[in-house]
């Protein structure tokens, strides 16, 4: 069993960096955690970003389920957190979701995973919540990387995270 569960945002990194920080840290699995795992940035859509990982050594699983519904994302455009969270809480609730989060207990139990959306800081992204779940089950550390353009992978201790149960960001 893997002690460490990884999370990342890609938000403002390039491809480049955001491999080299996975790499620092060993990881040997993506766990894509978004509902649409398309982005405008390149390199990070699903074929291409699953593509990037396997030259890497590296393995990619996508876990829609685990995505947040566009509702909750809509709930953070306006800056409403706490329905996000309420939104997200009862998607995350659902069979579906609890099959998904098994499924990526199991992946980061056998190898080094990171839980992969799109925002940079995890104070506020489901993926938070994802992570706090899988450690409710397995005991994970939690640790977040970072990209920045000087390949630091800035590691946050779990307690970094806001709770479900928080208001605010």
């Amino acid at each position: 069993m893997r002690s460490t569960l990884y999370t990342i945002g890609y938000e403002g990194a390039e491809i480049s960096l955001f491999l080299s920080v996975l790499r620092e840290c060993n990881v040997q699995r993506v766990i894509d955690i978004r509902d649409v795992p398309v982005s405008r940035k390149p390199g990070f859509s699903k074929g291409s970003l699953s593509a990037a990982l396997e030259s890497q050594g590296m393995g990619y699983t996508h876990l829609k389920s685990l995505g947040d519904p566009k509702e909750g994302r809509d709930a953070m455009r306006r800056g409403d957190y706490p329905t996000f969270v309420e939104i997200y809480v009862a998607h995350l609730a659902l069979d579906a979701g609890q099959r998904a989060l098994q499924q990526a207990i199991e992946i980061a139990r056998e190898e080094s995973s990171v839980l992969l959306c799109f925002e940079r800081n995890p104070k506020e992204c489901h993926r938070t919540i994802v992570a706090n779940e899988m450690r409710k089950h397995t005991g994970f550390d939690i640790r977040n990387l970072g990209v920045n353009k000087d390949l630091d992978a800035r590691k946050h201790k779990a307690n970094d995270f806001i709770g479900v149960a928080s208001a605010s960001v």
